[in-house]
């Protein structure tokens, strides 16, 4: 069944308000096997919507619009709805006793309260539980619009508590769902991944796709059936697939981070960690104690920014830093080495680099990282060149440092 998304709003337009309904909308519905086709923001013009609404009518057999349900002047889109479909407009005495309610009384009652109690008719009222506006599923020959409010709280709430379970129904069991999942990749760039699936991206089932993340490639695996068995056999299947060809290079499925994986390699493993940072300033520790239960492993870590820290904290040696500078092997060993020390952990991960947009050289420009890791037997450092602004680099050398980690913990049988 075609499907699509009508956001109402002139806030929406403004660049100002992140339009977060829809995302969560498409993802729900794709789950339910709707094939969402548009999403259309539409600001408070009564022809503008008036014609989006025509045309989604026009194209698809289940509609879904947000916001717009208020009381005020500009709150236009059951009135629309009515309109496209050719409907009057039918008082529910029950949403105005839920108005009421959320008031106390009649007297604290907002002016034009009694809009929001006003529906197409044949329409079955979603309740809010959250606030004033109640939603609808108006049908008509065969076709459904599905209005929602436009607050996600209220939208999500109300979605999943009365309007989900109404199409389900709707759509019954032999329904073709969309089965995803999303296998994450580290270490290849976008160009590199597809020419080593490409005979896999060719097919149509599974369908995959590549979702650039900046800092890892989502490899989305999706297949459309009524066989949940089936469709889960498939997914395996093609992981298999690519894991024996990617290797090590797959870090992870789902909703699964580094510093989560890391986190259960340390636990299995019993290891300590601790971390030295310069060029990302905390962002590293910052990103292993996210999880919660990091404290089973986590001992700490040091923000050593100036090299007076990297002295003081982590015994950094003076000469060295003197010859070779900040950014350099022998002090990203030192780091490493020292705080690992320090804090008595099994393992000590350290960061310096130049993170920019200044202090970059000829010799060592911006973007230049080294990272270590220094463990029982030594210490491995990497060298790394990133490209892009501040943000960017840092980010990368925090997720660069959790993959040497993570391949050091599957590889070494400590």
């Amino acid at each position: 069944m075609r499907a699509e998304i009508i956001s109402t709003g002139t806030e929406l337009l403004l660049g100002k308000t992140l339009n977060t309904n829809v995302f969560y909308l498409t993802s729900q519905l794709t789950g339910l096997g709707l094939e969402v086709n548009y999403h259309t923001t539409v600001g408070d013009n009564k022809e503008r919507l008036i014609e989006t609404v025509r045309q989604a009518f026009n194209r698809s057999e289940m509609v879904f619009l947000t916001g717009g349900l208020g009381p005020t002047a500009d709150d236009l889109t059951k009135e629309i709805i009515a309109m496209g479909l050719g409907l009057k407009m039918s008082f529910n005495p029950e949403s105005m006793t839920s108005i009421v309610n959320y008031y106390d009384n009649k007297d604290k009652l907002p002016p034009s309260s009694e809009k929001q109690a006003f529906f197409p008719e044949g329409a079955e009222v979603l309740p809010n539980d959250l606030g004033t506006a109640p939603g609808a599923i108006i049908e008509k020959d065969g076709k459904y619009c599905v209005v929602l409010p436009g607050p996600p709280a209220e939208m999500k709430l109300m979605f999943e508590r009365y309007a989900l379970p109404k199409i389900q129904a709707l759509l019954g069991n032999n329904t073709l769902r969309l089965f995803v999942r999303t296998i994450k990749v580290f270490g290849l760039g976008e160009s590199e991944l597809e020419q080593e699936i490409s005979d896999l991206m060719h097919k149509s089932l599974p369908f995959i796709t590549l979702l650039d993340k900046h800092t890892y490639i989502d490899l989305r695996v999706t297949v459309r059936s009524s066989n949940e068995d089936l469709a889960r056999k498939i997914l395996d299947q093609t992981e298999a697939v690519i894991r024996g060809r990617l290797g090590n290079k797959v870090f992870g499925i789902d909703e699964e981070t580094h510093s989560q994986v890391i986190g259960k390699l340390l636990r299995q493993k019993k290891l300590t960690l601790a971390t030295a940072e310069s060029c990302t300033g905390g962002l590293l520790g910052g990103r292993i104690t996210a999880e919660a239960g990091s404290s089973d492993y986590y001992l700490g870590g040091a923000v050593s920014y100036a090299n007076s820290a990297k002295l003081k904290l982590l015994g950094v040696n003076s000469e060295h830093l003197s010859r070779y500078g900040a950014v350099s092997e022998v002090t990203a060993k030192e780091m490493a080495e020292g705080i690992r020390l320090a804090l008595g952990a099994d393992l000590g991960l350290s960061t310096t680099g130049i993170a920019g947009p200044g202090g970059g050289t000829k010799d060592k420009p911006v973007g230049l990282v080294y990272i270590a890791l220094a463990h029982s037997q030594g210490v491995i450092i990497e060298r790394k060149q990133f490209a892009g602004n501040r943000d960017s680099i840092r980010n990368m050398t925090v997720e660069t440092a959790l993959n040497i980690l993570r391949i050091f913990l599957l590889q070494n049988p400590l």
